[in-house]
């Protein structure tokens, strides 16, 4: 038995529409596969608490990494532990192309009907949990800010658009990060500790992180010239960022970080928790599904 969990609003809410085909997919492969309609939390922590888990094969989770991040947290939360199969129907999508899943329906269902299947860290923030990217710092609230209306019609373009509105507005802020083998003090825009390697659309942003390693890769934009910050964004699309003097990139498995004044922080796009965070990962927590085993 199979359990689909599916945002009926991620990306342009094309799913529902095909729902029926990947019912009928898993029919014809003998399988059965009971779809849950996201939406509510009560409606859907009530539903898993009746769920036979002994009985699950796996789970897909249909939406993007908002829809990943919710479920992440509830079937974690709730103790359940199986594989996850994903079909990336949001906006940025940025943790299944970690794992290379396809857009095209037709392969996110073979993938789904099919054994195969990699390990993958689990970033954990006073109890919250991360699969692809923790941030703060005063830039993070722009996913936050973006119309949903207008991040499904322009898709990750909606990220770039705002996030230039905001630029005149950056001011530095001081923080404080403490690591196994690293402290770093001092002002910066924004940082992010990166499980996976893109975020908002940047496809290298991480280029040395590993999602099986046991580590996060921390991302430090320091202060620097509002002029500067044009030339280090497309660094940072070229992948060509870790040597800027702007940058501040090192690894760690564990992470305190301090703020005196009030920043925000945010989790896979998600609001995140208040100050001070305390960061930790845990190894090779989940199973995803993917086309061939790593």
């Amino acid at each position: 038995m199979t359990i689909l969990f599916y945002n009926p609003n991620s990306g342009n809410g094309t799913f529902s529409a095909r729902l029926d085909e990947v019912i009928a997919a898993f029919q014809r492969n003998g399988k059965v596969l009971i779809p849950h309609r996201l939406g509510d939390d009560g409606v859907t922590h009530a539903f898993m608490q009746s769920v036979s888990w002994q009985l699950v094969a796996k789970v897909i989770i249909a939406g993007g990494d908002g829809t990943i991040h919710k479920m992440i947290n509830m079937l974690m939360t709730a103790g359940v532990e199986k594989p996850i199969a994903i079909f990336p129907v949001g906006t940025a999508n940025d943790f299944s192309q970690m794992f290379q899943i396809p857009f095209h329906f037709e392969e996110m269902i073979e993938i789904a009907l099919g054994d195969h299947y990699t390990p993958c860290d689990v970033g954990c923030v006073n109890g919250r949990y991360f699969v692809n990217v923790a941030s703060f710092g005063n830039l993070v609230e722009v996913g936050q800010k973006v119309n949903p209306q207008v991040k499904n019609t322009l898709g990750v373009l909606a990220y770039y658009i705002k996030g230039i509105e905001e630029l005149p507005k950056l001011k530095p802020v001081p923080i404080k990060f403490v690591t196994e083998h690293h402290t770093f003090e001092g002002e910066i825009f924004f940082a992010l500790i990166m499980n996976g390697k893109s975020a908002g659309g940047f496809r290298k942003l991480a280029p040395y992180s590993d999602v099986q390693d046991g580590r996060f890769d921390i991302l430090i934009f320091k202060q620097c010239p509002l002029i500067e910050i044009m030339p280090l964004l497309v660094k940072v699309w070229n992948g060509e960022h870790p040597k800027s003097p702007y940058i501040e990139y090192f690894q760690a498995s564990h992470i305190e970080v301090s703020a005196e004044n009030l920043i925000s922080s945010d989790l896979d796009g998600e609001p995140g928790p208040h100050f001070p965070l305390h960061i930790d990962i845990f190894n090779r927590k989940l199973s995803i599904n993917v086309r061939e085993n790593w």
